[in-house]
C-alpha cells in the first residue's frame, strides 16, 4: 500500500508539472501575439503591390486655415505637365516623362491632398482661395499642441488617410508656412527616382533628451533627432501609421518641459525645470525606423530648408526657432543661394550628408519655411513654382 500511495502522489505531482508547463507556454504565446499585433507593421496597413500611376501625397499640418493657399494653387494649376530630364538633377531622369492631368478636387492623376486642422474646421469657398484644398481635411482630427505627442498623433492620422489609396507611394509632410523652391514637375520627378525616404535622422548625444525610463522597449543605440518634415516611401509610412507600442512609450516619457514661469518663485520653479525635456515630433519617427533597422533605406536628411534662429541672447539660445521669411528675405539671390546647397553637416555624428536622390549628385532642398503671405507672394511674382498670375496678387490685396 504505502508503494502504491507513493506511486499514486508521484503521477499527481507529475500531472501537476504537466499543467503548469502548459499554462505557461499557452500564456507565453498569447503574450508574444499581442506584442506582435502592436508592433508588427502589417497590423492595419500593409505594403500593397500597386501598378498604374504613382501619386505623391501632401499632408499638411495646419492650426486652421492654409495663408499661403494662393502659392500652393499656382503650384498645382498646370493640367498637362511634360516632365522630362532636368539639367539640375543630371542624368538620372534622361528618360523619364510623365504627364500629369490635374484635377479640381485636389485629387490629380500624380498627387493627392490630405490636410489635418483643428477640429471641426472645413476647407471650402469660404476658408480658402483654392479649389484644390476643398473638403481636403481629415475626418478625424486632433487639438495639436506644440512639443507634445499630440503632434505626432495629426502626423500619424495623415498617413492613416493617404494610405487609403493604393496609388500614394511618396508621402511628403508639410506646415502651413511651407513653400515649394521648384514647380510641381522637378519635384515629383526629383521624390519619385529615389527609393528610398528622407528623413533628417541623427544620434541624440548633446540634448540629453533620451529617458532612461524608456529602456529596454526603446534602447538608448536607437534614440534619434531630426527635423518632423520628412518624405516617405509606402512601406515606412505603413511602419508609422501601424506602430502603437513606440507611440505609447513615447505618450509616457517623451513630454516637453515647462516654460519658466516668471510668476512662480523659489524651489517650485526649479523642480519644474528639472524635469526631462523631450520634443515629440523631433525623434518619434527617426527613432521608430531605428527600432525597426530601416536606417539604410533612408536618404538621411530633409527635403525642407530652415533657416534657425542664432541669436547670442543665452535664454533664446536654450530655444531654437526657426526664422520666418518676410518679403525683404525672399529676393531671387536668396532662393538661389538656398537651391545651391548641396550637403549638410550633422555635428553630432561628424558627418557630411552628400545630398542625393538615387545616387544622383542633387540640390538638398525642395521646399523651405516659415514663409510669411508677402515672402510667398514675391515667390509668385518671381515665377518660382509656376506661370505668374498677376490677378492672384491683385486678389491677394483686396
Amino acid at each position: 500500500m504505502p508503494k502504491r500511495k507513493l506511486s499514486s502522489a508521484r503521477h499527481r505531482m507529475w500531472w501537476g508539472v504537466k499543467l503548469v508547463v502548459s499554462l505557461s507556454i499557452i500564456i507565453s504565446i498569447i503574450w508574444i501575439q499581442s506584442q506582435t499585433s502592436s508592433t508588427s507593421p502589417l497590423q492595419k496597413y500593409s505594403p500593397t503591390p500597386f501598378s498604374g500611376n504613382p501619386k505623391i501625397a501632401f499632408l499638411f499640418l495646419a492650426k486652421s486655415n492654409l495663408p499661403l493657399d494662393f502659392l500652393w494653387d499656382t503650384f498645382f494649376q498646370a493640367k498637362s505637365l511634360s516632365v522630362s530630364s532636368s539639367p539640375h538633377l543630371g542624368s538620372v531622369h534622361e528618360n523619364l516623362k510623365f504627364e500629369c492631368f490635374v484635377l479640381k478636387n485636389g485629387d490629380g492623376s500624380n498627387f493627392s491632398i490630405h490636410i489635418h486642422s483643428r477640429p471641426g474646421f472645413v476647407f471650402d469657398e469660404s476658408t480658402t482661395r483654392s479649389a484644390f484644398f476643398y473638403g481636403r481635411q481629415l475626418r478625424k482630427t486632433v487639438q495639436v499642441v506644440w512639443g507634445e505627442s499630440s503632434m505626432i498623433e495629426a502626423e500619424r492620422l495623415l498617413l492613416e488617410a493617404a494610405l487609403e489609396d493604393p496609388a500614394n507611394q511618396r508621402f511628403i509632410l508639410l506646415s502651413e508656412s511651407c513653400v515649394p523652391l521648384y514647380n510641381f514637375s522637378y519635384i515629383y520627378n526629383y521624390v519619385m527616382s529615389s527609393p528610398k525616404s528622407f528623413v533628417d535622422s541623427f544620434l541624440d548625444t548633446k540634448e540629453g533628451r533620451y529617458n532612461p525610463k524608456m529602456s529596454p522597449k526603446i534602447p538608448k543605440d536607437r534614440w534619434r533627432k531630426g527635423s518632423q518634415w520628412i518624405t516617405l516611401v509606402r512601406k515606412h509610412a505603413v511602419v508609422v501609421a501601424n506602430d502603437d507600442a513606440i507611440l505609447s512609450v513615447f505618450k509616457r516619457y517623451c513630454k516637453r518641459r515647462p516654460d519658466v514661469d516668471l510668476k512662480v518663485k523659489g524651489k517650485q520653479n526649479m523642480l519644474m525645470q528639472k524635469q526631462h525635456n523631450c520634443i515629440p515630433d523631433e525623434h518619434y519617427l527617426q527613432t521608430l525606423l531605428a527600432m525597426w533597422e530601416l536606417e539604410h533605406e533612408l536618404e538621411r536628411r530633409t527635403l525642407t530648408f530652415t533657416s534657425w534662429n542664432q541669436t547670442a541672447n543665452n535664454i533664446a539660445k536654450q530655444r531654437w526657432h526657426p526664422v520666418t521669411f518676410e518679403y525683404s528675405d525672399a529676393s531671387l539671390q536668396h532662393i538661389k543661394e538656398i537651391k545651391r546647397i548641396n550637403h549638410v553637416y550633422y555635428e553630432t555624428e561628424y558627418r557630411t550628408e552628400w545630398c542625393h536622390t538615387n545616387g544622383t549628385l542633387a540640390p538638398c532642398f525642395l521646399f523651405a519655411r516659415k514663409f510669411s503671405r508677402g515672402a510667398a507672394m514675391r515667390l509668385l511674382s518671381e515665377g518660382l513654382v509656376g506661370p505668374f498670375d498677376a490677378a492672384v496678387l491683385l486678389s491677394m490685396a483686396s
